[in-house]
């Protein structure tokens, strides 16, 4: 951070977190994805990805704009690396661009690509942080999607043949493997509701999706777990705690089945070898066709569980629930800021999977309106506010007994926020977009005085 920018705040940073207690073996970092910020769509042999695709078609992101330039991180790899480090955070977890390695998904890997995420995680060392690594952020590469893409069996194969290419080059490095981030995302955003690539509107199509992404998660891991990596292997999902609009029994009703869909869809198999059965009603004829051991395959053991926490969900049985009458602050993106959430969803999750080793927040953040101030600075104490109350949830977590490895936010830098494009920033670094001088925002700032008081205590 430069000295211009490098002001803290008057207060204590993040106090409600600093009253909670953490472990001492508790990871604080940031984390990114590889289509958010990279840019450099087609430089040294960077193939196209659904996204690349996605991008042109008219309509379907905000600003029209595309992940073209994104952030320049790319070509700003080292300036990048050096503001992680000067944030005091322990950890950044990043995606590898499966187009970037592998253009058409199989055949001749790319060794520029692979290069490239080399000396990224090669910096990270060199700097003193943990890089934790994930194969997929939804940047499947357009040969494979032309060929059916995750509707077709044949990309689990492509997808074992890909984890295993980088854990070869990388996994002996870095200190976490995550298979998938957001599966849930690629199936129904992707393939049912058709806002996110690959823009398809399909429901039986997007429940094999979702099944298929399991399957490869479950084979990688068994074909990385053979490699005897030092590297903790797992998986990233997004969930929400599911709340009843009211106590009628039609509104709990809905609030079970829409948990059945985001979370218990992906932790039962993960976890119980099995679909569950409510969902499966649900889905009738549209349920995925699951070849007999494919169960087996997808729950094998893992070491962790990465959740995505923004927000919890409200759910009416004839939808008439409006977050806007709830009182809660929004974020930009229009969700409620609800840190107890977090904690409900921890403790819960912990509850009804008890082989769950360790979970992480692997994202968390919001998004909120970030003018530059004439003083040169982002002062987001809205942001800040959500960090420090977030964090104090997973304090209440732990403080119920819930094995929390670490939490990161999201994100290190403003970036491309897919579907709205440039239009939400969730970075606690300012990006100019223009420029791509790089800010740190206040929430930076007491998010690192935070983390070095944290890591400060542990050596008194």
């Amino acid at each position: 951070m430069s000295a211009s920018n490098d002001h803290s705040p008057v207060s204590t940073p993040l106090p409600t977190a600093a009253a909670k207690a953490f472990p001492a073996d508790f990871v604080w970092g940031v984390a990114t994805s590889a289509f958010q910020i990279e840019g450099a769509h087609d430089a040294d042999g960077k193939g196209p990805s659904i996204w690349d695709t996605f991008c042109r078609q008219p309509g379907v992101i905000a600003d029209a704009s595309n992940g073209d330039v994104a952030c320049e991180h790319y070509a700003r790899l080292d300036e990048d690396l050096d503001l992680i480090r000067d944030l005091g955070v322990q950890a950044y977890r990043f995606s590898v661009s499966w187009p970037r390695v592998r253009p058409t998904g199989d055949g001749e890997w790319n060794e520029a690509g692979l290069a490239f995420y080399e000396r990224l995680v090669d910096g990270l060392i060199a700097r003193g942080l943990k890089p934790y690594l994930t194969l997929n952020h939804w940047d499947l590469p357009q040969a494979l999607q032309d060929r059916g893409g995750w509707g077709d069996r044949a990309t689990v194969d492509r997808f074992v043949e890909y984890a295993m290419g980088i854990a070869r080059r990388l996994g002996h490095k870095v200190v976490s493997i995550a298979t998938h981030n957001e599966p849930w995302v690629v199936a129904q955003l992707g393939h049912e509701k058709g806002v996110f690539a690959p823009g398809l509107k399909d429901r039986r199509l997007a429940a094999q999706v979702s099944h298929h992404l399991l399957l490869s998660h479950g084979l990688a891991i068994t074909a990385m777990r053979a490699l005897e990596l030092k590297a903790s292997l797992g998986i990233v999902l997004n969930m929400a705690p599911m709340y009843p609009a009211s106590d009628t029994d039609e509104d709990r009703a809905a609030a079970r089945l829409e948990d059945g869909r985001l979370r218990r869809w992906y932790m039962d198999p993960l976890f119980n070898g099995r679909y569950p059965v409510d969902v499966l009603h649900d889905l009738g004829e549209d349920a995925p066709r699951v070849s007999p051991g494919d169960l087996d395959q997808i729950r094998v053991p893992i070491d962790f569980v990465g959740i995505n926490y923004y927000s919890r969900g409200v759910i009416s049985a004839t939808g008439a629930f409006d977050n806007k009458t709830s009182g809660l602050e929004l974020t930009d993106m229009g969700w409620e800021v609800y840190p107890q959430g977090l904690t409900d969803l921890l403790v819960s999750v912990h509850r009804d999977y008890p082989g769950v080793k360790r979970l992480y927040v692997t994202e968390n953040g919001g998004a909120f309106p970030d003018p530059l101030g004439s003083d040169g600075r982002v002062h987001d104490a809205d942001r800040t506010r959500y960090l420090d109350t977030h964090i104090a949830a997973v304090g209440d977590a732990i403080a119920q007994g819930v094995p929390m490895g670490g939490y990161m936010v999201w994100s290190l830098l403003d970036n491309f926020e897919w579907a709205s494009g440039y239009e939400k920033r969730f970075g606690i670094v300012h990006v100019d977009y223009a420029t791509q001088q790089r800010t740190p925002k206040d929430s930076a700032l007491a998010y690192r005085d935070f983390v070095r008081a944290q890591l400060s205590a542990r050596q008194d």
